[in-house]
Formats: C-alpha cells, sequence, structure tokens
C-alpha cells in the first residue's frame, strides 16, 4: 500500500469510507430503527390501522372519504375536511393547494375550447370560488345557510374588476345574472369567459354575511390534504344529519362524538378534534 501513488491511496480511502458509511446508515440504522419502532410502537409503525369484521377499513391517522362512487356523500357518515391530495386523500400524492388568500380569481372555461391534452377546458377555481362553493354544498347537505362573507349566493367569490365606465363579476360566467346591479354608480355585467379584465382594480365584495353557519375546517383542505380529524363544531353541524338517516337519538349521536373527541396536544396546543373514521365505525357498531 506504501508503494502505491497517493491518489490511488486517495480513491481506495474513499471507497472504504463509501462502503462502511453504506453498511451503517443504508443497512445497520435502519435496522436498528425499523426494530425499535416495531419492539416499541408496533402499530403506529405500521401506520395506525383500523380494521372492522377482520378487514383494514383505514388509518386513525389519514384522512379519507366518505362518498359513494359518484363522489357524493354518504349521508349516514360524518363527512372528513376536503383534501387536495391528489385526487382526494392520496396518501401518495399528500400536498396542498399552494393557493393563498390573494387568490381570488377565476379562470373561466370558455366553452368549445380544449386544453392542451384535447380535454374541455374546464377552467380553473380560486380559491375563494373553492371554499364558497364548499360551504354550499355543506349548507344544502346540513340544511343550514352556506353563505360566507366575499361569496355569491350561487357559490363563487364576489369579485368585481372595476373599470372607469363598467365592473365586472368576473367569477360569474354569463348569462349569470351579477351578485349585485351596480358598484359605485356603474353597472355590473356578467363575466365573459376568454376576454382579458387583467387592467381592471379587483374588489373583493364583503357582502351581508355575518358569521358562516359552516365551519372553516368544512371548507378548506389542510396542509397534508390528508387531516383524520375535524373540529367538534364541524361534527356538531353534522349530527342531526347523521342521527336522522340512522334512525338514532341525537343525543346518541352527540355522546359518540364526545367520546371520539380528542384533547388538546400536552394539553394546551391546538383545538379538539373528532377523528371521523373511528366516529363512523363507532356509528356502524351501534
Amino acid at each position: 500500500m506504501d508503494r502505491m501513488p497517493s491518489w490511488i491511496r486517495q480513491h481506495v480511502a474513499a471507497l472504504r469510507a463509501l462502503l462502511v458509511l453504506t453498511a451503517v446508515t443504508g443497512i445497520i440504522y435502519p435496522l436498528l430503527t425499523t426494530g425499535v419502532a416495531q419492539a416499541l410502537f408496533n402499530n403506529k409503525a405500521n401506520g395506525s390501522p383500523i380494521e372492522k369484521d377482520g378487514k383494514t377499513v383505514g388509518s386513525a391517522i389519514i384522512g379519507q372519504s366518505f362518498g359513494d362512487a359518484d363522489g357524493n356523500p354518504v349521508k349516514k357518515y360524518f363527512q372528513s375536511r376536503p383534501s387536495a391530495a391528489g385526487d382526494g386523500y392520496d396518501p401518495t400524492s399528500t400536498a396542498a393547494s399552494n393557493l393563498g388568500p390573494e387568490d381570488v380569481l377565476d379562470t373561466l372555461p370558455v366553452p368549445g375550447a380544449k386544453d392542451e391534452e384535447g380535454n374541455p377546458d374546464e377552467g380553473k377555481q380560486s380559491l375563494l370560488t373553492q371554499v364558497c362553493a364548499r360551504s354550499k354544498a355543506v349548507g344544502e347537505l346540513e340544511g343550514v345557510s352556506g353563505a360566507r362573507p366575499f361569496c355569491t349566493s350561487d357559490g363563487v367569490g364576489a369579485v368585481l374588476k372595476v373599470f372607469p365606465d363598467r365592473a365586472v363579476s368576473v367569477n360569474q360566467a354569463c348569462p349569470a345574472t351579477p351578485f349585485i346591479a351596480t358598484y359605485q354608480g356603474l353597472k355590473v355585467e356578467c363575466g365573459k369567459p376568454g376576454e382579458d379584465y387583467a387592467a381592471g382594480r379587483t374588489v373583493p365584495v364583503r357582502g351581508s354575511a355575518s358569521t358562516p353557519a359552516v365551519p372553516a375546517d368544512a371548507v378548506t383542505a389542510s396542509a397534508s390534504g390528508l387531516d383524520p380529524h375535524i373540529s367538534v363544531a364541524y361534527a356538531e353541524l353534522q349530527a342531526p344529519r347523521v342521527a336522522k338517516e340512522r334512525g338514532l337519538a341525537l343525543d346518541k349521536v352527540k355522546t359518540l362524538i364526545n367520546e371520539n373527541t380528542t384533547g388538546r396536544a400536552l394539553g394546551f396546543m391546538g383545538e379538539p378534534a373528532v377523528n371521523v373514521l373511528e366516529l363512523n365505525l363507532a356509528l356502524d357498531r351501534r
């Protein structure tokens, strides 16, 4: 070895380091941590699976849909919060929408137009319109008002583009009737798909809606898109529907909500939350 040129000795040393580090970090460490996890936290290490009649039906830490084949809510079940993970609740595509509070303008679909893949143009909903549409749908499902500030009655963002001689309700495609007839003396028009309104001043209109009956977690997705919990307020909003569909007393359903509610982390962090899957399974056992 002493007779080897220095550059060969350097390469041999690098190769040894590579082999040692590969064995330690790629084999020994993963086996050690996996063994400790399986020994001490077996259920959590395996994804906290929940079984029903001997079959795994979900995870206590991963949200899922409780809808039918067409995506419509199954009324006898409590519904999860919305998901932006893949096509919804996809653990392999966990992600948020990355849309923020300033995302209020829709891209209206142009009739007859197609996207780059040859599919019909579907446009793009802003975060505001997504929230408005979800609130309207939840309100209709639960029999309460789905109205929210900055939302129109037909479930899109109440946003104007204001020009010197006119105003346009840009999220309401023609021939829709604008949510207000005039704005500061200007006639309000419906939005024309494909028209460029960038030069106008963006004006969200709050409207007359006060405190929404539909909670915020019912209309917004979590950062992961896989949140297994909903707020106590959202669970209580759904309780009358579930009780009616199952022929149960409302008090019994509320008792199950309480039994499946977790407190604040460490007693002071966050808010109490209800695990939707565990609550629905508790209902099925009744």
